[in-house]
């Protein structure tokens, strides 16, 4: 197996490598720093953006998604505000994560994050290249133009 090689540029002196938390981890983990400092985010009171101290050189080709960690959103009503993060190739700016806090949800006062914690899940995968055209008719298919559900329902009830 070929290992693709991400140059990483430390803008935080405390800003951490990113690492596989095991062996069979799917994402790696990013880091916060500068917690102290984190900022309010502008749209959504119980967000807050935190700095990773991190810019990435993602190879051409290829793209960075960024995902909540498991573990905040079931055990801490912790996610990201923008549900997946995309870093792009030409992308050379820190990355910064923006987690939500579901206070409402979890009964907690606040959340807590200090400088080190992991708070995000990230992972670099090839991005195919898609050429888009016009077309008068597409193929159909059994579900045709069926919406949400339509490939069955659910029995849960709210």
């Amino acid at each position: 197996m070929s290992i693709l090689i991400v140059k990483v540029k430390q803008l935080h002196d405390q800003a951490q490598l990113p690492i596989y938390g095991s062996d069979g981890a799917g994402c790696f983990d990013l880091h916060a720093v500068d917690v102290l400092n984190a900022a309010s985010h502008p749209s959504d009171p119980n967000a807050k953006i935190y700095r990773t101290g991190l810019a990435f050189e993602i190879p051409a080709g290829y793209v960075m998604f960024i995902y909540s960690r498991s573990g905040h959103g079931f055990n801490q009503g912790v996610r990201l505000s923008n549900c997946v993060g995309v870093i792009d190739s030409d992308y050379r700016g820190e990355v910064r994560v923006s987690l939500r806090f579901d206070a409402e949800a979890w009964g907690h006062q606040r959340l807590q994050v200090a400088n080190g914690d992991r708070i995000a899940q990230a992972i670099v995968l090839p991005r195919p290249a898609v050429a888009f055209g016009w077309a008068e008719q597409l193929s159909t298919t059994e579900r045709g133009d069926g919406g949400f559900g339509s490939t069955g329902g659910t029995s849960w009830t709210l």
